[in-house]
């Protein structure tokens, strides 16, 4: 068994400023500077495709053979789809969002000129003592508005301010950290998959070690919405979707553990791959589980949907409350970061 040490301190910072970056899907100019903020520390520029993803390329004892790992920046979000005349905003998502963890939840809009207006995110039937239908409405992108923070009583009130149609939303992170080492908070899908990544980082620097082959760190921004993989390098043979694993009646994994996803809801992944990383799992010491996940895909089934060549695997620590706020362990972040090193290092 080899004995990986991570920092689970600097994970956490990480984490937590990964977190309070906003980078709903397709806004990718905030969250950018941090990855190149975390590359530099490590002395590792950072390069970008056309759809804005960043790498950051680790030098291999052998560079004959590339291999990639991906942790995807964008996280759920909504864009402006209508401004009511009474100066309420309607909205189309950006991802699956859960509609019932938003409701009461502060949100801001962000022009495309950078100003930033928060607001109220409520069903139109808002209150108890005023509609019927206040506890019954189903709560949906038909049902849901924003009531801005500002002084506005009509369209032309909101258009002043500079917002329009397309403009991006995103909710309150909301992050917390607690005692007993939980982490609660929105957007840890796929932000503590991106912490984990940093740590394998941090602990080959200081260890003095190289991947076993050339490797590819990916940060993408559009998985939320299926196509976030869908573009990969020409020279990668392998891809391993790093992204959060799953808890519920079917599934083995648990907020402590890194889930290991064998089949998501579009694709069985390569089983040599998949085999090979269940044994680094074991040479590691990690705490996982192995399962598949039905209503859920990651960047790896986005790359072998659109034709690339690659084999693909997926695995990340095992999250409760997917798609509202979202709570792991920072036990299953650990071991998330320990089976990277592991695979990274071919161990």
């Amino acid at each position: 068994m080899m004995e990986f040490k991570m920092d689970n301190q600097f994970m956490l910072d990480c984490l937590k400023e990964l977190i309070d970056t906003p980078s709903p899907v397709s806004y990718y100019e905030e969250i950018n500077p941090v990855i190149e903020k975390y590359g530099a520390m490590f002395d590792l520029p950072v390069t970008y495709d056309r759809k804005h993803t960043a790498y950051i390329t680790l030098d291999g004892e052998d560079n004959s053979k590339t291999v990639m790992v991906g942790g995807h920046l964008d996280t759920l979000g909504m864009v402006v789809r209508r401004i009511d005349d009474d100066g309420c905003i309607r909205i189309r998502q950006l991802g699956g969002l859960n509609f019932c963890s938003l409701e009461g939840e502060t949100v801001h809009v962000v022009t495309r000129e950078g100003k930033k207006y928060s607001g109220l995110m409520v069903c139109q039937s808002h209150s108890v003592h005023v509609f019927d239908d206040a506890r019954t409405l189903e709560r949906n992108e038909t049902n849901m508005l924003i009531s801005l923070d500002e002084d506005v009583h009509s369209k032309e009130d909101v258009l002043a301010l500079g917002i329009r149609h397309g403009d991006v939303i995103y909710p309150e992170p909301r992050f917390q950290y607690t005692e007993k080492g939980f982490i609660k908070t929105r957007f840890l899908d796929d932000k503590a998959a991106v912490a984990a990544i940093f740590g394998m980082v941090k602990y080959l620097k200081e260890n003095n070690l190289k991947p076993k082959y050339r490797t590819l760190l990916a940060f993408p921004h559009y998985e939320e919405i299926g196509h976030g993989g869908s573009y990969i390098p020409p020279e990668v043979e392998e891809f391993v979707a790093i992204d959060i694993g799953l808890i519920g009646p079917d599934y083995d994994g648990d907020e402590h553990k890194v889930s290991i996803c064998c089949k998501d809801f579009a694709t069985p992944y390569d089983r040599e791959l998949t085999t090979r990383i269940i044994n680094q799992a074991k040479k590691a010491g990690c705490d996982y589980a192995v399962d598949i996940f039905y209503r859920y895909g990651t960047d790896g089934s986005a790359a072998l949907k659109s034709g690339n060549n690659v084999y693909a695997a997926a695995f990340g620590m095992a999250v409760y409350g997917s798609h509202g706020i979202e709570r792991t362990h920072m036990d299953g972040v650990e071991n998330t970061a320990k089976l990277i090193a592991a695979y990274v290092l071919d161990i």
